[in-house]
C-alpha cells in the first residue's frame, strides 16, 4: 500500500512490490542500435571529414567517447533506486531551467537558433536535459495527485501542468527555436497524463489548447511557414527549402530492397545535410535498403515493447509515469525523425535515440533507459501470473515463469 507522510510524499511499503531479474533485453537491444549507428557513422566519416576540413578519425572518435559516456551514464542510473529521483524533483527543475536559459548567455547560435551551450570546445544542448528534468517532474506530480484523486482538479492538476508547459513554450519553442524538442516534451507530457487516468475530455480540450497555440507558432514564423510548405510539397522546390527534404527522398529510394552497401553511399558526401545527425535514417536506408531499415523498426518495436511490458507491471504510480514518460520520449522522437526522413512529417532537426551522431542526445537517452531498467527489477505484488492458476508466491511456476529466486519468497514467508 502506499503511505502519504506528514510532507505529502509518497513512499511505497515494502511489502507492496517484488524484486526480480531486469529486463536485459533493453540493454541488448539498445546496444544493437548503438553500434548500427557507430558503423554508418564510421563509413559516412570520410566524406563528412572531407567538408569540413577535419581528420577523418574525427567523427567516430567523437561517437566513441559519446557511447562510452552513454554507458557510464546507463550503469550508474540503473544502479540508483529510481525512488531516489523524486527526492531530486525541485533540484533537477533548477537545473533544467539554468539551462535552458544559459544557451543565450554562453550558447552558441547555430541557423538563428540558441540551442547549444559552448564551454571550453565541449558543447552541451540544454533541451535534453530538459526532458529528462520534465519526465521526472511530471511523475512526481501526476503520482502526488492521483494519490489524492485530484488528477480532474483544475487548480491542482491541469493549471500547474499547464504553466510548465506554457514555459517550455516560451524558452524552447519561441526563445530557443526549438519546435522539434518542444513537440517532443508535448507528447511526453500528453502520454504521462492519459496513463496516469487525467479525465480524457480535459486532456482533448487541453490538446486543442496546445494545438491553436502550435499553429500560432508556425503561422507567426516565416520559417516555420516554409517548412510547411515544403513538407506538402516537398518537391516544388528542390534547391532551396526543400533541398534536404528531396535529398532524403532520394537516399531513401535510392536503396532499393538489399541498400547499396556500406562503403557506397553516395548522399552522405555533401548531398544530404546532417548525414550523420538527423538525417542519418535516410543514410542507413540508402545503404541497408527496405530490409535494413525494416529490421531497425522491428528492433525498436520489440524494444518499444518491452518498455510497455515494464509499466504495465511497475509497481508503483510513480515508477509506471516514470517508464511511460522515458516510452513516450523514445517513441516520439523516433516517430519524428523517420518520418521527417520519408516525407510523413515534417523536418524538425530531431535525432533518432541510440542511432544518430551526437553526445549529449546519447548521455541522456542512456542514461534515462538505465532508470528503465533499475524499474524492470521490480513488479508489484498485484501483478501476479495468470496462466496455469499461479496465484501463490510459493508456487514453483509462479517463481520459475517471474524468474524469482526461491530465496527471496522464503524471506517473505519467514
Amino acid at each position: 500500500m502506499n503511505v502519504v507522510t506528514a510532507r505529502g510524499s509518497i513512499k511505497q511499503t515494502a511489502n507492496t512490490r517484488r524484486k526480480h531479474r531486469p529486463d536485459y533485453w533493453l540493454p541488448i537491444i539498445a546496444a544493437g542500435l548503438l553500434a548500427i549507428g557507430l558503423v554508418v557513422v564510421y563509413a559516412i566519416s570520410p566524406g563528412m571529414s572531407v567538408l569540413k576540413g577535419v581528420s577523418e578519425t574525427y567523427y567516430i572518435s567523437k561517437q566513441l567517447i559519446a557511447i562510452l559516456m552513454g554507458v557510464i551514464a546507463f550503469i550508474i542510473l540503473s544502479r540508483i533506486p529510481y525512488t531516489f529521483w523524486r527526492s531530486k524533483v525541485k533540484f533537477l527543475a533548477v537545473i533544467a531551467l539554468i539551462s535552458a536559459l544559459a544557451v543565450f548567455f554562453v550558447g552558441e547560435e547555430i541557423n538563428g537558433a540558441h540551442r547549444w551551450i559552448q564551454v571550453g570546445g565541449v558543447s552541451f544542448q540544454s533541451a535534453e536535459l530538459v526532458k529528462f528534468a520534465l519526465i521526472i517532474w511530471v511523475a512526481d506530480f501526476l503520482a502526488r495527485r492521483k494519490s489524492k484523486t485530484e488528477l480532474g482538479d483544475f487548480e491542482k492538476t491541469l493549471k500547474p501542468i499547464g504553466i510548465v508547459f506554457g514555459a517550455i513554450v516560451l524558452i524552447v519553442a519561441i526563445a530557443q527555436s526549438d519546435f522539434g524538442s518542444t513537440m517532443v516534451m508535448v507528447g511526453i507530457g500528453a502520454a504521462m497524463m492519459f496513463v496516469a487516468g487525467v479525465p480524457l475530455k480535459k486532456l482533448i480540450l487541453l490538446g486543442l489548447v496546445i494545438t491553436a497555440i502550435g499553429s500560432m507558432l508556425i503561422l507567426s514564423s516565416g520559417y516555420r511557414r516554409e517548412r510547411v510548405v515544403t513538407f506538402l510539397n516537398p518537391t516544388a522546390d528542390c534547391q532551396n527549402e526543400g533541398y534536404q527534404s528531396c535529398q532524403a527522398l532520394i537516399a531513401v529510394g535510392s536503396g532499393g530492397m538489399f541498400g547499396l552497401g556500406l562503403a557506397r553511399s553516395v548522399q552522405a558526401f555533401g548531398y544530404l545535410p546532417e548525414a550523420a545527425n538527423d538525417s542519418i535514417f535516410a543514410i542507413i536506408a540508402e545503404k541497408f535498403g527496405f530490409f535494413g531499415v525494416s529490421l531497425i523498426l522491428a528492433a525498436f518495436a520489440v524494444f518499444f515493447g518491452r518498455l510497455t511490458r515494464i509499466i504495465e507491471r511497475a509497481p508503483d504510480d510513480f515508477s509506471r509515469l516514470l517508464v511511460t514518460g522515458i516510452l513516450a520520449w523514445f517513441a516520439v522522437q523516433a516517430t519524428i525523425n523517420i518520418g521527417a526522413m520519408i516525407g510523413l512529417l515534417p523536418l524538425k532537426g530531431i535525432t533518432l535515440p541510440f542511432i544518430s551522431y551526437g553526445g549529449t542526445s546519447l548521455l541522456f537517452v542512456t542514461g534515462a533507459l538505465g532508470i528503465a531498467f533499475q524499474i524492470s527489477r521490480y513488479s508489484s505484488l498485484g501483478n501476479k501470473v495468470k496462466e496455469s492458476g499461479a496465484t501463490s508466491y510459493e508456487n514453483p511456476t509462479y517463481r520459475r515463469r517471474e524468474r524469482r529466486p526461491h530465496y527471496a519468497t522464503s524471506r517473505r514467508s519467514a
